[in-house]
């Protein structure tokens, strides 16, 4: 069932430190229904139910140190795992489905038929999705979300792949309308647009963009490595707090006793200079 989200208008959100998968979310839902804390709540409830499971297995049981108590579904920079993602969809009664799964055959062969695709490689997500009958390409680091043709759809899915990005369908009853009035200082990096003001902004930043800047935008969607110069430092401790609310003694012990790899070396000169001086 297709979302026309507010009638046709496009919610997008440009790129804030590591919080892409916080855009996407947002984007698939076409509205400012998620923050970080809300994923970093989900991601904390994951770690500590997979902890559960693995304490109940023989082999956590029968080794002291099996269990990490690092974080598998959010880092520190704000990256996080599909599992998140799928969680905080299916409280909007969304699926969140690999592309290779056999219930989503249908997607390789018609993407067409589906209304939203999130894509992801290098701690970077983004979607693609059909609002009022168009598909646009919502990936946070464009000023505003560029439409596809449905012929391009398949062709870039496809290069998508072959570039080795993950694409997963989203299927369920999508949202159709957000009060916006009520969500404008929702955060600081949403914001709705008139298909004819996206198209716009697309074209306007594009004549702006040098012909060398042209010929590398294929590169710049596969070369993320950029989203880590972007990590705000508030974002980090806010996360970092949220996990140790979930596991304080642990967070109390390693605030207690850290150990740098500087550390390390120091100790190691220390000895060597008392050995030397023997």
């Amino acid at each position: 069932m297709e979302g026309a989200s507010n009638g046709g208008i496009l919610y997008h959100e440009v790129q804030e430190s590591n919080l892409c998968a916080v855009h996407c979310i947002n984007k698939v839902l076409q509205g400012p229904f998620f923050s970080e804390f809300d994923l970093a709540a989900l991601a904390s409830d994951l770690d500590i139910k997979e902890r559960q499971m693995m304490f109940q297995g023989t082999a956590a049981a029968s080794s002291g140190g099996f269990l990490s108590e690092e974080s598998h579904n959010v880092s520190l920079g704000g990256d996080f795992s599909v599992q998140v993602l799928q969680k905080a969809l299916e409280v909007w009664d969304l699926q969140v489905i690999p592309l290779d799964c056999p219930v989503a055959e249908s997607a390789q062969i018609d993407p067409e038929l589906e209304n939203a695709i999130i894509c992801h490689l290098n701690d970077h997500w983004f979607c693609i999705r059909k609002v009022n009958g168009e598909w646009y390409n919502f990936n946070s680091l464009y000023t505003a979300p560029e439409q596809f043709s449905r012929f391009y759809l398949s062709a870039y899915l496809d290069s998508l792949k072959g570039s080795g990005w993950s694409n997963f369908p989203v299927r369920g009853n999508f949202t159709k309308e957000f009060p916006i009035s009520s969500s404008e200082a929702f955060n600081g990096y949403g914001q709705w647009l008139y298909h004819e003001d996206a198209e716009r902004i697309t074209k306007s930043c594009k004549s702006i963009e040098s012909p060398r800047q042209r010929n590398n935008t294929t590169q710049q969607h596969t070369d993320l490595q950029m989203l880590s110069d972007m990590e705000d430092e508030d974002v980090k401790a806010a996360i970092a707090a949220s996990l140790m609310d979930s596991f304080p003694a642990t967070a109390s012990v390693e605030a207690g006793n850290p150990k740098t790899e500087n550390e390390n070396k120091d100790g190691q000169e220390k000895t060597a200079n008392g050995e030397n001086s023997l």
